[in-house]
């Protein structure tokens, strides 16, 4: 596939794949995107997973025609791409690879090799020149891997983003860009939007006609549409008004309390409601929900004197992602030593800049008419 005049695509789509990163479901596959630049001095962007190291050398050899790469440039060491790169440099063994010194690091310690004698390192700004392309690198610490570097071609104006405005799904595959690629930020990058705020900040300093992530589609056309999504995700801003639920229900009285909470909600004008089940729901799905609407309810019982498993996983989640500027309501059961609430409220303590309700609704194991009316009072509060 023809990115430009002198980009070619040579990546692959993983259908072998079941978890990405051993804990996201990925019923689509994965793509693990490379790419190579033809000029006088032919450059390849970046490897792929190692069990698709001989169909991605293949890719390649298709493009070059006979002719041999100059450089690999490696922006990012995690295995899914540059799990081949040891295949690689033995096949084209006059090829140089260029990174980060970080990256140098992480290839004695996945590899056992550092390449001391077909190396160049690079730093921010650092300028490679291929003939008519001259490639500028740029530091991109812990997007999302302390040693990431991104690379923008000056001629084509093409944006090589790592991680970047990655999604799950193989490209031979259909889906909405947003939503994957929403699930995608926020699982894995999610933690570090300080880090991309830097990255969008020096690339609003270049003249940026297309973006070719490691993971998902060449995007090409509304560049803004992406850009503005990460710009919003990463500072934390709300992209879509409404009120997302989260619960955990052994018996059904909790489940009950939030389909109330939903109907009350919805009849007081709430643009959008969604309902999560943390024991049946993707937990990644649930993750993004949270990050997406500036609105939470949190339902669960006291469990073993802690709060329910699901509901547990669920806040270590927003806890470790910094979730923050958020209007966030509680619904507590229990049936004796009623402590669920109370349990939340702590364990979102190192989140900063939410605000916490404090007249939680809590229920006696059954819902109750002075449940009902705590309801009714807590959505009118959500609301305004």
């Amino acid at each position: 596939m023809n990115v430009t005049k002198d980009i070619y695509y040579v990546g692959v789509n993983d259908h072998q794949v079941d978890l990405f990163e051993g804990q996201y479901d990925v019923p689509n596959g994965m793509a693990y995107n490379s790419y190579v630049i033809m000029d006088e001095k032919i450059a390849i962007m970046d490897s792929v997973d190692k069990d698709f190291a001989f169909e991605w050398i293949n890719n390649i050899k298709e493009v070059l025609k006979g002719k041999s790469p100059s450089y690999i440039i490696i922006q990012h060491m995690e295995p899914d791409h540059s799990g081949s790169l040891k295949t690689f440099m033995e096949e084209f063994k006059d090829t140089v690879i260029v990174s980060s010194s970080k990256a140098f690091v992480m290839m004695k310690n996945f590899i056992n090799e550092e390449f001391e004698e077909r190396r160049i390192v690079v730093s921010e700004n650092s300028l490679l020149s291929l003939g008519k392309h001259t490639l500028r690198f740029i530091s991109a610490p812990m997007v999302h891997w302390p040693e990431v570097i991104v690379t923008y071609d000056e001629l084509d104006k093409v944006l090589f983003s790592a991680d970047g405005f990655g999604k799950f799904g193989a490209l031979d595959v259909e889906d909405e860009w947003a939503c994957e690629a929403r699930r995608y930020y926020f699982g894995i990058v999610g933690k570090y939007g300080a880090q991309v705020q830097a990255l969008l900040k020096k690339a609003s300093n270049l003249d940026i006609q297309t973006i070719c992530p490691l993971h998902g589609p060449v995007l090409k056309e509304n560049l803004g549409y992406y850009l503005d999504l990460y710009n919003t995700w990463s500072s934390y801003g709300v992209e879509t008004e409404g009120v997302a639920i989260f619960y955990t229900s052994v018996y059904g009285n909790t489940k009950e309390a939030v389909l109330r909470f939903e109907k009350e909600l919805k009849e007081l004008g709430c643009p959008k409601v969604v309902v999560n089940d943390l024991a049946r729901c993707d937990m990644a799905e649930c993750v993004e929900d949270a990050f997406r609407y500036g609105k939470i309810v949190l339902a669960t019982t006291t469990y073993n004197a802690d709060i329910f498993p699901f509901m547990k996983e669920f806040i270590n989640h927003l806890v470790e992602r910094g979730y923050k500027g958020r209007k966030i309501a509680l619904i507590e059961n229990g049936s004796w030593a009623c402590t669920a609430g109370q349990i939340m409220k702590k364990m979102l303590e190192p989140c900063k800049g939410n605000i916490i309700f404090e007249n939680t609704v809590k229920i006696i194991s059954s819902l109750k008419e002075e449940n009902v009316n705590q309801i009714k009072e807590l959505a009118k509060q959500l609301m305004e």
